[in-house]
């Protein structure tokens, strides 16, 4: 796949990435499941300067993750829905949450970060490589 667009829930922000992601993390860390709501996060990490805001803009809310970075998280200021992601710990790369993703297409995670925090219920997934933290640098 080279490229693909996005947006948020309510459609207020529309963005397209030019080239293939750097990797695709599904993240099991209590940073991630409290800003998704969910059980992990599957992140698509792309250059920054690949990935270009068509319509919109968002809101930023920042924090410290689990890494120990500086994390600053972007989101939709009308319906909410977490867009990008960016960390002091990767200068130049962003993360897209894959659910704001309009075609997936084959993009799927190559690793998992942050195992030892997974819920006993995530089954763990038969293809990715494994580290029970974050990724080492």
């Amino acid at each position: 796949m080279a490229g693909f667009t996005g947006g948020c829930l309510c459609g207020a922000v529309r963005y397209e990435v030019t080239g293939e992601p750097v990797r695709v993390a599904q993240c099991h860390c209590d940073d991630c499941r409290r800003a998704t709501g969910s059980a992990f996060a599957t992140n698509v990490f792309v250059e920054e300067d690949k990935l270009n805001v068509l319509q919109g803009s968002t809101s930023t809310y920042q924090h410290t993750a689990d890494s120990g970075s500086k994390m600053t998280k972007e989101f939709c200021a009308s319906c909410g829905s977490q867009l990008f992601g960016f960390g002091t710990g990767s200068p130049g790369i962003k993360n897209v949450k894959i659910g704001t993703i309009d075609n997936v297409g084959d993009i799927r995670p190559q690793i998992e970060v942050f195992t030892s925090k997974s819920l006993p219920y995530t089954p763990p997934l038969d293809f990715t490589k494994k580290f029970e933290k974050g990724r080492p640098r």
